[in-house]
């Protein structure tokens, strides 16, 4: 099967699966993660390889459809792998896309066990998907994700976790969406992996604490 009509398949697959998820976790967050992975993997010099494209451009496409959060029962735990079957990918092309997509989770970060170094396709994929999730659109994500969760906006009481482990950052217990910024949003930027994603990082970081330093003034009253 050519590249473009794996492509074609992935992007459909990727639709008609998340058709149902809330806007923070959507087609077009997959579409900007996409297009932002293909551009940090141009200024990282892969471009000159089209299998390296080509990975990059699948695991974007199918990062987030077996998502923990949004997953509605078990048989959807096997959608990646059946399709990868299905549109004749190669073996190594197959291991590297699941590798890539099965290790690039904040979750797995804070485990302490991923170590993809050796694959610089992995870092502009997981750049992209964390640069979407900072910035402008970071936290219209992170404010539509807590309300699709009903989540309370900020509490002071509430204060944010620290170190968390895997098991603590995926536990589904009271937090407020502010605290998300704290546990994760603004860490990502020494996270990035490649230096295009850094560059592009330093700005949407600038942003977000620009905005809660706002928030908290225009909570406390004094703004």
């Amino acid at each position: 099967m050519a590249n473009r009509e794996r492509v074609r398949k992935a992007e459909e697959l990727m639709e008609r699966v998340m058709k149902g998820n809330d806007a923070s976790h959507d087609a077009f967050h997959v579409w900007r993660v996409r297009d932002l992975a293909l551009c940090l993997a141009r200024e990282e010099g892969l471009s000159s390889n089209p299998d390296s494209m080509e990975i990059v451009e699948l695991a974007a496409l199918l990062h987030d459809i077996e998502d923990y959060k949004y997953l509605r029962d078990q048989s959807e735990g096997r959608i990646l792998e059946t399709f990868l079957d299905e549109v004749e990918l190669e073996k190594s092309k197959k291991k590297k896309i699941l590798e890539i997509i099965k290790g690039m989770g904040f979750k797995e970060e804070v485990s302490g066990i991923v170590n993809f170094e050796k694959c610089p396709e992995f870092g502009v994929v997981q750049d992209a998907d964390r640069l979407d999730a900072i910035g402008a659109i970071g936290i219209a994500r992170c404010f539509t994700f807590g309300g699709s969760r009903n989540r309370v906006l900020h509490d002071p009481a509430i204060h944010p976790r620290s170190d968390l482990s895997k098991e603590q950052y995926m536990k589904k217990e009271d937090q407020t969406t502010v605290n998300h910024f704290h546990e994760k949003l603004f860490k990502l930027k020494d996270l990035m992996k490649t230096e295009a994603g850094k560059r592009r990082a330093e700005k949407r970081h600038k942003f977000m604490e620009q905005f809660l330093k706002e928030f908290y003034d225009e909570w406390d009253g004094t703004a």
